[in-house]
Parts: C-alpha cells; sequence; structure tokens
C-alpha cells in the first residue's frame, strides 16, 4: 500500500497538521507508555493529561471544552475496522506512525465502505494532526514494523461503556460514546460489531 506524506495535498480533506502548540512535554510523557506486541488504547491517561500541552490542547484545538488525553500503542498493519466521531480527534505522533484514512461521505445508503477508497498518510514522531469529524480512521500501524506510540485527543467522554441499547440504521454503527464502528469480516472483532467494510483488509505491507 502506498504511503504518503501529510504534506500531500490529499491529506487536507481529511485533516490538518496541528503547528500551533507546543507537543514536546506529551511526546516525553509518551515514552513511559507501554508498547504492546497487539494494540493498547487507553482513552484517559493522567499523567498525559498533567503536561503543559492538555492546557493548550483544549484552549486552541477544542476551544475550551473539555477533552481528555490517552494513547493508542502497539504493533499494527492491518486495517481492521474504521470509525468516526461527531468531533476532531488529534494523534500525536510519539514515533513515526501510519493512518489509514478514509471519508464517512463515501459510506453507503446500507451502511457499507469501499476499502479500496482508503489512503495511508505517515506521521512523523513529534507531529500532531487533526482527524476531522467525517474521517474515517481506526488504530495506527507501524512504520517499517518498529511498532508505533501515538497520544488521542478526544473530547472527554468518548470511547466508554454505553449506557443506552443502539440499533437501527446509523444506530447499529455505535459501538462506545461517541463512536461508530464497521468492520471487516476479517477483522476479529467483538461480536455484535457492524460488519460493512467491502474489498480486502488492507495491509500496509502489501
Amino acid at each position: 500500500m502506498q504511503i504518503l506524506e501529510i504534506t500531500d495535498p490529499k491529506f487536507k480533506k481529511y485533516g490538518r497538521i496541528v503547528d500551533n502548540v507546543d507537543f514536546a512535554p506529551l511526546v516525553e510523557a509518551m515514552d513511559s507508555t507501554p508498547l504492546p506486541e497487539g494494540v493498547a488504547y487507553e482513552p484517559s491517561i493522567a499523567e498525559l493529561e498533567a503536561t503543559s500541552s492538555m492546557a493548550e490542547i483544549q484552549a486552541k484545538c477544542y476551544g475550551e471544552l473539555p477533552i481528555q488525553i490517552g494513547y493508542c500503542n502497539g504493533h499494527n498493519v492491518m486495517l481492521n475496522a474504521v470509525e468516526y466521531h461527531r468531533s476532531s480527534e488529534i494523534n500525536v505522533a510519539a514515533t513515526d506512525a501510519v493512518l489509514m484514512l478514509g471519508c464517512q461521505q463515501d459510506i453507503t445508503d446500507d451502511f457499507t465502505y469501499d476499502t479500496s477508497l482508503m489512503e495511508a498518510f505517515k506521521v512523523p514522531k513529534g507531529v500532531a494532526v487533526e482527524l476531522y469529524a467525517t474521517t474515517l480512521h481506526y488504530a495506527p500501524c507501524s512504520y517499517n514494523n518498529e511498532g508505533f506510540k501515538v497520544a488521542i485527543v478526544l473530547p472527554r467522554g468518548t470511547n466508554y461503556p454505553l449506557e443506552k441499547e443502539h440499533g437501527g440504521r446509523e444506530d447499529n454503527l455505535i459501538t462506545a460514546t461517541n463512536k461508530w464502528l464497521i468492520g471487516h469480516a476479517e477483522g476479529g472483532l467483538d461480536a455484535g460489531a457492524h460488519i460493512g467494510l467491502v474489498g480486502k483488509n488492507l495491509n500496509l505491507n502489501e
């Protein structure tokens, strides 16, 4: 799969490079987070939220809305699923990482999505990108199979267990608070996940 740079014009429909925040303290704090063989996601980590980057991100990127900072770390080269939120997500690369991205507008009326529409972008260590609310994404991928560490910033309360039953149309995609997900049949997802990705389960190395 071709990997593009985030400076490529093709990235502009998915997000932007965030250049008005000092992310160095957050990147440094990410050094102490684990790097598992699989993929680990934690929505909120106190040590990351204690950095000076937290207040800057909340003020400048979310207009003072309450936010959370967690991480998604590990080793991954597969797509497996796509998700979207009703809000932007900021990814801060503590190592080089690759993001596979698509557009919510390309989801069909029956909530399927063709994986051939996805594009991959390298995010260099120390760089942060805002992924717009309409950008399909999932776990980052390893660059050169070396593993990845990415800080994940979202509005406070995102990606937590649901309190109500959901079903029908787009509601079938809701798998956590502020999270809509479409899975691939080969993605190894939990039972009950909406399987709607058509085409190959993308592999970054192919």
